[in-house]
């Protein structure tokens, strides 16, 4: 998967507290766009074929550890690849002493390495787990998403559905709104994560009323920064033609967002339906489902059940009883 947008050096160093060994102001001015890491041991042995160069190098105590049987001239050589052009930069951990060749070349490249306290495997996790937040792929999607039950549910569909004014009825309840109108989405891993603009943050949009804060209407607990999207709920004008499910054991449907499907069920809309109720029975069942009960299977084994059973006692019925 390519991945979005860039991370600056700078950036970087400033949010873990790196401390700095070589290069000034401009060597921060590099950048990281791929969300991973690389422990150069093979890259050290001379070995560089099917390297990515664009990864963070990280310099533990075994790599520290071969760094000192290697020559001053082979550590040049190994040193001089590591410092590249695409290299983002290098990171000692466990504060140890930067290798003095190591310094030598970076000096005259003017390439940023940095040192921290930090262990070899709490860094990895800690910078993965950054930049994969901070380079994730994104989009934005027309519609309400809101935290029902502490589950994330994106309410979509056409202009005038009232996905605005179920999400307003929903907050009447105690639910909490994380995005209107416009949601803004990010793929963290496997996990789709929303948010709201920071333009629109707070902000409901109801027609033949306007504008309204919901912190100031309901309180800021009403409201929540991002939310993962678990399911969707797609609003859709009630049409009698059309095949809605009835029993819950119809074929899924998902919605495919970055790349990930996210469980989807349709609501017709039409007078006398309360669509709020209908959302928080939805996301019930869909709870229920993760904890390993479904309604639908459990109705569809409660019929097959009834239909052996009549078979049953049509067969202990004697042919002349029949007649």
């Amino acid at each position: 998967m390519e991945y979005e947008g860039k991370v600056m050096i700078s950036e970087l160093q400033s949010y873990f507290k790196f401390e700095q060994l070589s290069g000034n102001e401009e060597s921060l001015n590099r950048w990281v766009i791929v969300p991973d890491v690389n422990r150069p041991g093979l890259e050290l042995a001379g070995f560089y074929k099917h390297t990515e160069p664009r990864r963070i190098v990280i310099i533990g105590d075994k790599e520290q550890a071969y760094i000192d049987t290697l020559s001053v001239e082979i550590q040049r050589e190994r040193f001089e690849q590591l410092t590249d052009g695409y290299t983002p930069t290098i990171i000692l951990t466990h504060h140890r002493e930067c290798p003095p060749v190591l310094l030598e070349v970076a000096g005259y490249k003017n390439f940023p390495i940095f040192r921290t306290a930090m262990t070899t495997s709490r860094l990895m996790v800690d910078l993965i787990s950054f930049l994969d937040e901070r380079l994730a792929p994104s989009d934005s999607i027309h519609g309400v998403l809101i935290s029902v039950y502490g589950k994330g549910v994106l309410i979509c569909g056409e202009s005038g559905m009232g996905k605005s004014e179920t999400a307003l009825e929903l907050i009447r309840k105690g639910h909490i709104l994380v995005a209107d109108d416009r949601v803004d989405v990010v793929r963290v891993h496997n996990n789709i994560i929303g948010h709201s603009p920071e333009l629109l943050q707070g902000m409901l949009e109801i027609r033949g009323i306007g504008i309204i804060d919901v912190a100031k209407m309901f309180g800021a607990s009403a409201l929540l920064p991002s939310a993962p999207i678990d399911l969707v709920v797609s609003l859709e004008k009630f049409d009698s033609s059309a095949e809605y499910a009835r029993v819950g054991i119809e074929t899924e449907q998902f919605m495919h967002i970055l790349e990930v499907d996210v469980p989807k069920i349709v609501l017709p809309v039409k007078e006398g339906r309360t669509i709020a109720v209908l959302i928080e029975s939805a996301v019930t069942n869909f709870r229920l489902k993760e904890m390993g009960f479904d309604s639908a299977k459990a109705f569809e084994n409660r019929v097959y059940d009834y239909i052996e059973r009549q078979n049953a006692a049509n067969a202990a019925v004697p042919e002349t009883e029949k007649e």
